[in-house]
């Protein structure tokens, strides 16, 4: 039997990737063992056991960004995690360790250092973190989401993607989806701003409903977030505020405007759906790079988030929904770069690190 201890979590973009090759794992071999470390504060704490996966955790360990208090403790605090995982290596004879990043991963690629057990890692955003850049340093295995990623020793693999939107059959779920979201047979326009919501995305799309409807298409806009904005009450438009199928929104999805995450740009791009994107504006600028490859074949159009108005809507994203030539051409060059199979490539991978030790 082999032992796996699957290494990350606080967000969905590092817990959704973990569970998916955990499942793949399983789907390969019915008697592997999974255990997954993270941290009681992280997403992890509630999916992965709902998953039915075993959790260990260890304390959330920020990598300190000033010399503060918290950087003085910094050190012995981070040998007594590493110290933790050895322990538990050891104790559940663990064959092999993947890291997906976040706060559980750097103590666990240290062990798995330490331990001399093989060590595998996936980076999911185009932008590496820091933990998986000082991971890499430890093995070759390292696979990632998009190409180009400037990370030691990447292999494309893509996004380890959840199964039933991997295994998304668009058409056979229409009628399901048109159903449930009450709409009609109309072309549709998803807008998201993801399970966080985004407030530009979602005022500027509200303020453009009228316009965005006469163009012919439907809405299905998912606001997400705190839910702050009321339904605009235009015909052929459906506000939710949250959405629990989101493979079901994707089956109506025609065209997209979202945020680009990882994750969506690459369940997007794996499904050969157009996308307007409009990268978050805070942080390290990871998301305009993951769009960029899929930007550059003509798969999507990227915008700044101070860009996307209702003006640049009616100048933009109306001529383009009207442009029904063009939205094939764009429909075939995401699919041209997205992939279906992460989750197995990187079980591929796995099992190459497991054979040469």
């Amino acid at each position: 039997m082999t032992t796996f201890l699957l290494a990350g979590g606080g967000t969905a973009g590092h817990v959704n990737p973990l569970l998916a090759v955990a499942d793949a794992l399983l789907r390969e071999d019915h008697d592997a063992e999974v255990i997954v470390l993270g941290t009681a504060e992280g997403l992890e704490a509630r999916l992965v056991p709902a998953r039915g996966y075993e959790l260990a955790v260890i304390p959330k360990l920020p990598f300190p960004r000033r010399p503060d208090a918290a950087a003085l403790r910094f050190p012995a605090r981070f040998r007594a995690s590493v110290a933790t995982v050895r322990d538990l290596i050891a104790a559940r004879g663990v064959d092999v360790v993947v890291g997906f990043g976040g706060y559980a991963s750097a103590p666990a690629y240290s062990a798995a250092h330490r331990q001399r057990v093989p060590l595998v890692l996936h980076e999911a955003n185009a932008k590496p973190g820091l933990a998986n850049r000082l991971g890499a340093r430890y093995t070759r295995y390292v696979g990632v989401a998009f190409e180009g990623t400037s990370i030691a020793h990447a292999r494309f693999v893509g996004m380890p993607l959840r199964r039933e939107i991997a295994e998304l059959d668009r058409e056979a779920a229409r009628g399901e989806a048109l159903e449930l979201f009450a709409l009609d047979d109309r072309p549709t326009l998803l807008v998201t701003g993801g399970s966080l919501g985004a407030r530009r995305i979602n005022a500027t799309a509200i303020e453009s409903a009228a316009a965005l409807t006469e163009t012919g298409y439907q809405v299905l806009h998912v606001q997400g977030g705190s839910a702050e904005f009321a339904d605009p009450g235009v015909a052929g438009y459906r506000l939710l505020d949250y959405c629990d199928r989101m493979d079901l929104a994707l089956a109506l999805a025609d065209v997209a405007i979202s945020r680009a995450g990882a994750a969506t740009v690459s369940e997007l791009s794996a499904l050969g759906i157009p996308a307007v994107y409009v990268p978050y504006p805070v942080g390290n600028g990871e998301q305009r790079f993951n769009a960029a490859g899929v930007v550059a074949v003509g798969g999507a159009v990227l915008v700044d988030d101070a860009r996307f108005t209702p003006q640049w809507v009616r100048a933009s994203v109306v001529p383009l929904l009207q442009d029904r030539p063009r939205l094939r051409r764009m429909a075939a060059a995401t699919a041209s770069v997205g992939v279906r199979d992460g989750a197995e490539r990187m079980v591929a991978l796995i099992r190459e690190a497991l054979a040469r030790g």
